[in-house]
């Protein structure tokens, strides 16, 4: 099973026991064995933060899903586990984000999500992929 995340940039880290949980879960009882993530804000960095960690117990692989080319200013300097989605070189820089998003639903089968209002990024495509048939755990509720 694949698993992706979107949350918002500013997630509080009081949820990061509750994205543990979460994944060991996931991995335990449902055969979670392959993770993406974006880069972009606190929410992705606590799910990579428990990625790293879980992978040194459960045969996990997981990566980090980058929207741009690595440049000589990246906002991720470490590329260990970063891949790039197919055709992203061809997407102009403003759209590069969502189509790394798209990219990540439709890999997955489950989406796991921080979402507090229903408006930007993480919302949206917390909503495309429940629009997708995905299964969605939101962290928030």
């Amino acid at each position: 099973m694949t698993v992706t995340f979107f949350g918002h940039k500013d997630t509080p880290k009081e949820i990061e026991p509750t994205l543990r949980t979460t994944l060991v879960d996931l991995i335990e009882n449902h055969n979670a064995t392959v993770f993406y993530v974006g880069n972009n804000g606190s929410f992705d960095t606590m799910v990579l933060r428990q990625l790293e960690d879980l992978s040194q117990t459960y045969p996990i692989t997981y990566s980090v899903v980058l929207a741009y080319l690595p440049g000589k200013k990246s906002e991720y300097d470490d590329f260990t586990n970063t891949i790039l989605p197919e055709g992203i070189e061809t997407v102009p820089k403003r759209f590069a984000i969502s189509y790394r998003n798209k990219w990540m639903i439709q890999q997955s089968d489950v989406v796991v999500t921080y979402v507090t209002h229903t408006y930007g990024g993480a919302w949206q495509f917390k909503a495309m992929a429940e629009r997708q048939g995905k299964k969605v755990i939101e962290l928030s509720e």
